[in-house]
């Protein structure tokens, strides 16, 4: 055969392995689930187990139990019939033996083994075989009919030649055990006893063979009465655990679907309490504890209600006034020429603080919105590039009066997505001032990357970076890494709170990684169609060159690829 026909035929041999390896991992792995989820299952699957162990091993050994006593009682009946024979035939010879008698001319007289034999039970009577050897004269041995001397095993008579010479008139030399007795090796064993007659012409012995048939039987049908009874009893305690099982799984079963209907919020779910017993007790606690959470909740709602209330109104009523002192500000502010440096610089600083006190309440009156769900997206296809571009420029500025510098990465084709510009815009500008801030004068990398179902922008910094856990807690409003560290260019700390309800409108992420000393990187992205649910981002949310670097230290395996087939990085 060709080695190209041969190495073709192993790789089809190798896929159908490895597809049959797989199919059956997934199988496994379905059982493992199902075993875990449900305690029913383990329940009756521990008490099968041990059932199916206790009735084994009371089956062996009850099983041993009956066979001993079937045997024994064997034994003896066995041992009753032979010492009679016994006793008959040597009766016989030793009388024969002591009349001295000589048969008459013409009489016929039966040799006295044939006499022995007719003395010992009829035939009718007899469920056994005996066999009366003689040494010395193999003409005077006798059989019974089934058997001949030629069916004494050859090891019992070994037994019997050895211990022969042991033998003195009323003493007696027993052998028993299961022969096969015949010609036929796989006939039903015998139960043999052997016994010697010793007179002074000769010694004889008495082989006696008793079947065991009916015990055979008898265990055979016992052990199957034990296998039946055991499987039906392992059958029984599984279905009696399960029902048992049962009672006290559907009540945990309903408290735990009432339970994730009260996590998903409806908070009207209630147990029904049947009884008094621990079950009934569970279900009345759960039923207070349900009644509790949805007061407090609903206070809580309330008053969230009122502090978002309280919010907006003071927001709104405070924009009168403001615009009022903005006006007479600029009017003093473009007159500080005319004042003296006191008066001109407290202009100066009047202007820049309500600079500041308008930016928070803009701030303030955008959350207020988010939190009335009074928010609205204006969509229309654009170029992120565009957007980044725009909201570089409006950090310029900034980045100057810190030394830092933008490194941008961005790509050569349009990167269109319907998108809120203007949101989208002020979630990068809020980035890019965060990384002035915390940048520590270290350039800033802005990278944007896109696929076919989303676009992304990764903002990096090199500065001061996140401590494990602060991932999530920089969205927080007001939240602050270092409390005792001063806000450099003003703000409110509420610019990446704002940011993230920006992407969540958009139905996109935004995600931030750090760590201490390294600097952090924060990633917006954006589904391309506002009507598609986002699954990937084009970007990795670790910087690649710390991916490296930790292949080099041997820690993972690095991901310089897309994690998935289409391209995308699932949310890490």
């Amino acid at each position: 055969m060709p080695p190209a026909k041969k190495g073709s035929r192993r790789r089809i041999v190798r896929r159908l392995l490895g597809g049959a390896r797989r199919r059956l991992r997934r199988a496994a792995g379905r059982v493992r689930r199902v075993w875990r989820r449900s305690l029913q299952l383990q329940v009756v699957s521990s008490t099968l187990v041990i059932s199916m162990t206790v009735v084994a091993v009371l089956g062996v050994f009850l099983f041993q139990s009956i066979t001993t006593s079937v045997v024994d009682q064997r034994e003896k009946s066995a041992l009753s019939d032979a010492r009679s024979d016994t006793a008959a035939i040597a009766n016989l010879l030793k009388a024969h033996q002591d009349s001295g008698e000589s048969p008459k001319p013409g009489q016929i007289v039966k040799p006295p083994v044939d006499q022995a034999m007719d003395a010992i039970k009829p035939t009718e009577e007899r469920r056994y075989d005996v066999i009366v050897l003689n040494e010395r004269e193999p003409s005077g041995s006798r059989a019974t009919e089934g058997v001949s001397r030629l069916s004494i095993p050859a090891d019992l008579r070994d037994r019997m030649d050895t211990n022969n010479t042991k033998f003195r008139w009323g003493e007696e030399f027993r052998v028993s055990g299961r022969y096969q007795v015949g010609f036929n090796p796989t006939g039903t064993p015998k139960l043999a006893m052997v016994t010697a007659v010793v007179v002074s012409s000769g010694g004889y012995q008495v082989y006696h063979f008793f079947p065991l048939t009916e015990e055979e039987a008898t265990l055979t049908a016992m052990r199957q009465m034990l296998v039946l009874v055991g499987i039906g009893l392992v059958v029984l305690l599984a279905a009696i655990a399960s029902l048992v099982t049962r009672q006290v799984v559907t009540p945990v079963r309903l408290a735990r679907q009432a339970a994730e209907r009260l996590a998903a919020g409806k908070l009207d779910e209630r147990l029904k309490v049947r009884g008094e017993d621990d079950l009934a007790r569970l279900a009345t606690s759960f039923n207070e504890m349900a009644a509790n959470l949805a007061l407090k909740i609903h206070q809580l709602e309330e008053l969230s209600q009122v502090q978002r209330q309280f919010v907006s109104d003071v927001s709104h009523e405070l924009r009168t006034p403001l615009t009022t002192v903005r006006m007479a500000a600029d009017l003093i502010h473009d007159a500080r020429e005319d004042f003296d440096p006191m008066v001109s610089r407290s202009a100066e600083l009047m202007q820049a603080q309500l600079e500041r006190f308008e930016s928070m309440l803009a701030d303030l009156l955008e959350i207020s919105r988010y939190d009335a769900g009074a928010a609205t997206l204006d969509l229309e296809p654009t170029d992120i590039r565009d957007v980044v571009l725009r909201a570089v420029a409006d950090s310029e500025s900034l980045a100057e009066r810190h030394a830092t510098r933008f490194d941008l990465r961005l790509p050569n084709e349009p990167c269109m997505a319907e998108i809120d510009s203007r949101r989208v815009e002020r979630i990068l500008r809020n980035l890019l001032f965060n990384a002035i801030e915390h940048g520590e004068g270290r350039d800033i990398v802005v990278t944007v990357g896109a696929d076919r179902d989303a676009v992304a922008v990764a903002v990096r910094d090199h500065g001061v970076g996140l401590k494990p856990g602060e991932e999530q807690m920089v969205f927080d409003r007001f939240w602050r890494a270092d409390p005792s560290r001063a806000r450099t260019i003003g703000g409110t700390g509420l610019g990446l709170a704002i940011s993230r309800e920006d992407a969540s409108l958009h139905g996109g992420w935004l995600q931030a990684w750090g760590l201490p000393g390294e600097g952090s990187q924060f990633r917006l992205t954006l589904p391309r169609d506002s009507s598609i649910e986002l699954k990937g981002s084009p970007l990795s949310l670790e910087p690649p060159e710390m991916q490296i670097r930790r292949t080099w230290r041997g820690q993972i395996t690095p991901v310089l690829a897309p994690a998935t087939g289409d391209g995308a990085f699932h949310g890490e």
